[in-house]
């Protein structure tokens, strides 16, 4: 049975276009908000990624630090988080979501729990940003029996040896991370460079999709658009966190935002 998240991939192929992926983080700007954006935001997105707040981010740069220290302090929990899967997938149930975020959350509510949970939600995938290869084989093989995608990291650093095994042991989906920086940080290479890193991976990892995130805006998302998908997150962060300054609606903003995304790489 194919995933969501390989069906959605197929069809940007044929379309001739990298897949779209947006972050934001659940219970930002508020719950309601949060589920009014993901429904908002998925007739231009093809993947959505949501993640779930935790105080102590590893990856997270200023802007997704931000939208999670709102969601914290809105009383947000992991119920919650999988809440807004539920109702979204209610009236989206063909629209493919991955949660992101760190092990703790999944270690103290317990690996089966989680997994349960995301299944019974709607989840189709889970990035943990904190879980590396070989320490989550045996989550990642939990996923799996869970028809749940597990999707693993590569970087810049990533050695050949090494990122050959991480994509034999990966599922419909990798995610390489475009520069050595937190997320929201500006592009300390060039998309050629990136381009390049990128088509040495695709050398290895066959028909597995490959998406590109860090650093990818309105300003640098068609310069990259030979990927299979690029991942657009801190830039939405951003956008909330404006909207809030400047009481306007952050759906209708985001709405707008990934509109004009979405049409840079058609």
């Amino acid at each position: 049975m194919k995933s969501k998240i390989k069906i959605a991939f197929e069809k940007c192929k044929k379309e001739k276009r990298p897949a779209l992926l947006t972050y934001t983080v659940a219970g930002d700007n508020t719950k309601k908000n949060s589920l009014k954006i993901l429904n908002s935001i998925s007739k231009y997105a093809d993947i959505l990624e949501l993640g779930f707040p935790h105080n102590t981010p590893i990856a997270d740069g200023g802007q997704i630090q931000g939208s999670s220290h709102r969601s914290l302090k809105n009383g947000i929990k992991l119920k919650d988080v999988f809440q807004i899967v539920k109702n979204f997938k209610k009236t989206n149930p063909l629209k493919p979501l991955i949660l992101m975020g760190y092990y703790n959350l999944i270690y103290q509510n317990g690996e089966s729990n989680f997994l349960n949970s995301c299944k019974s939600s709607g989840v189709d995938g889970i990035i943990v940003v904190d879980l590396p290869w070989p320490e989550n084989k045996n989550f990642s093989n939990k996923c799996k029996k869970k028809f749940i995608n597990f999707i693993q990291l590569l970087s810049p650093t990533t050695s050949k040896d090494r990122m050959k095994k991480i994509i034999k042991d990966s599922h419909d989906m990798i995610y390489y991370i475009s520069m050595l920086s937190t997320t929201g940080g500006k592009l300390k290479v060039s998309p050629k460079k990136i381009l390049e890193n990128y088509e040495k991976i695709k050398r290895y990892s066959g028909k597995k999709n490959l998406v590109i995130g860090f650093g990818i805006t309105n300003k640098t998302i068609a310069s990259l658009s030979a990927a299979d998908g690029l991942v657009v997150g801190s830039q939405l962060c951003k956008t909330i966190t404006d909207s809030i300054k400047k009481r306007q609606n952050p759906v209708t903003k985001l709405n707008k935002v990934v509109y004009n995304l979405r049409n840079q790489i058609i």
